[in-house]
């Protein structure tokens, strides 16, 4: 099982940056996806959610409007499209997958940094 996150990097203030959570090793159309963020000092925090089927997303109060979650079950691929960034979005984003009769596994992260 492996999940690799991508994408990351430093943007400012008000900028775009899309992750993608390229995942193998199980059957990525039965599983559930969820982007998570910690930031130094901080615990680590659900960001957003999307079902197996990508029929129903769910974000934290914090991102949305601003971010997506949308899923690729053909190229066992997630997506986090993140707008209109701001410094309290800086944080190590990791991907998250859990199906049927799993304890789920858990990407390696990716840094996003936004700052002027």
């Amino acid at each position: 099982v492996q999940l690799v996150e991508s994408g990351g990097g430093l943007v400012q203030p008000g900028g775009s940056l899309r992750l993608s959570c390229a995942a193998s090793g199980f059957t990525f159309s039965t599983a559930a996806m969820s982007w998570y963020r910690q930031a130094p000092g901080k615990e680590r925090e659900l960001v957003a959610g999307i079902s197996s089927g990508g029929g129903r997303t769910n974000y934290a109060d914090s991102v949305k409007g601003r971010f997506t979650i949308s899923r690729d079950n053909v190229k066992n691929t997630v997506y986090l499209q993140m707008n209109s960034l701001k410094p309290e979005d800086t944080a190590v984003y990791y991907c998250s997958a859990i199906w049927p009769f799993s304890t789920g596994a858990w990407g390696q992260g990716t840094q996003v940094t936004v700052s002027s």
